[in-house]
């Protein structure tokens, strides 16, 4: 009898107890939660080699490089321009930053080569266009006829130069229409081809391997993984090694002594520049670029420099990373001055730093235009 008064005394607080345990019940539904806070260490633990991106604190930088020391021949960049705007907008840009002439390695030939004279020749005084080779047939064992005819008719509508040629390790497949997987530039089909860029006048830059960690497994232990996981060369089957890529480069070099070949991106043996050196020694034929190679080479500025110094008469300028005024400015930085420890994103996936070369004038003066203004046959 009491527990039943008890509740008859509070019968009123009922209803308002069973509409509080509903109203709650629903609530619980909607509140989430709260999160973990992640500490900041386990962030760190965490983190994924690619998203990791250091800023620099390190106060060792002179100032800005707005413009190059001498005037600039980039012999090395593509047609990017889509349009006359783009092209207009391009010119800006390199009178800004001090480039007086652009090579644009076309890989083109036929009609899509004459469109780009087309376009290029508002120009001319500015813009410098390589074409192709055409390599329809290369399966073939009469190749070769069609392809001179081709290159001849290429030069006289205005081509300066071939390339840019490429071959990774599968054979040469940057010129278009036709690829040409299984026939490397030491190839007895390519010899009159390149005997014919001798008699017209006309270097041919080509493209040789990949940097060496693209072709290292993809572990831990590579240094460039960061970049070199895009572009790796590892995995695929049947493919010619970096130092099989060099002897073919050195053998078509050696065989063809008339013909001027820019090995492009330093023959893509950055992490070793001797191997480049020693091709020079035997060479005089020969030239390199330094083209989309600059965060390779500004991990190591003092070997850089030395390398520029004992071989300035055989190295050239290039970009190879499309048109922006703060890319122009950050490879003048790298070749011009004494910068140290400095992150630039654009041109670069490592994770490494850069540093600047800081180059004597009388080399940059060679490296900008001197070397460039020999191998086009241009005056001074």
């Amino acid at each position: 009898m009491q527990s039943i008064l008890i509740v008859s005394r509070h019968s009123f607080l009922l209803p308002i107890l069973i509409i509080c345990f509903l109203v709650c019940t629903g609530c619980n539904e909607d509140v989430q939660t709260p999160e973990k806070e992640v500490s900041a260490e386990e962030n760190v633990n965490s983190l994924l080699l690619k998203d990791y991106k250091p800023e620099s604190l390190y106060q060792s930088n002179g100032p800005a490089v707005k413009k190059a020391a001498f005037p600039v021949i980039d012999m090395h960049a593509h047609p990017y321009a889509k349009s006359e705007a783009a092209l207009d907008e391009w010119v800006t840009i390199m009178d800004k930053v001090g480039i007086e002439k652009t090579i644009i390695q076309s890989y083109q030939t036929g009609a899509a080569f004459d469109s780009l004279v087309a376009v290029y020749n508002k120009y001319p005084d500015r813009f410098i266009l390589y074409c192709g080779f055409d390599y329809s047939g290369f399966e073939e064992d009469d190749f070769g006829d069609a392809a001179i005819k081709e290159l001849e008719r290429c030069f006289s509508v205005g081509a300066k130069g071939v390339g840019e040629l490429g071959d990774k390790g599968k054979g040469l497949f940057y010129s278009k229409p036709t690829k040409a997987f299984g026939m490397h530039i030491n190839d007895p089909k390519m010899k009159p081809l390149l005997e014919k860029c001798a008699e017209l006048g006309m270097p041919v830059s080509i493209h040789v391997a990949e940097p060496i960690w693209m072709y290292q497994p993809m572990d831990a232990r590579n240094d460039g993984l960061m970049n070199a996981f895009k572009w790796r060369l590892d995995d695929q089957k049947g493919i010619v090694d970096h130092g099989g890529m060099i002897a073919i480069l050195e053998e078509a070099i050696s065989q063809n002594p008339k013909t001027t070949f820019i090995a492009c991106h330093y023959a893509n043996s950055s992490y070793d520049l001797g191997i480049l050196g020693n091709l020079f020694d035997k060479y005089p034929n020969l030239y390199a670029d330094n083209s989309a190679r600059y965060a390779e080479t500004a991990t190591i500025p003092r070997t850089v420099k030395k390398f520029y110094t004992q071989f300035a008469d055989r190295l050239v300028y290039g970009t190879d990373m499309g048109i922006s005024e703060e890319m122009y400015r950050t490879t003048l930085r790298i070749l011009e001055t004494a910068d140290e420890h400095f992150y630039d994103r654009n041109i670069s996936s490592y994770h490494w730093a850069m540093n600047g070369y800081d180059l004597p004038t009388d080399v940059l003066e060679k490296v900008y235009r001197g070397n460039a203004l020999k191998i086009l046959n241009l005056e001074p």
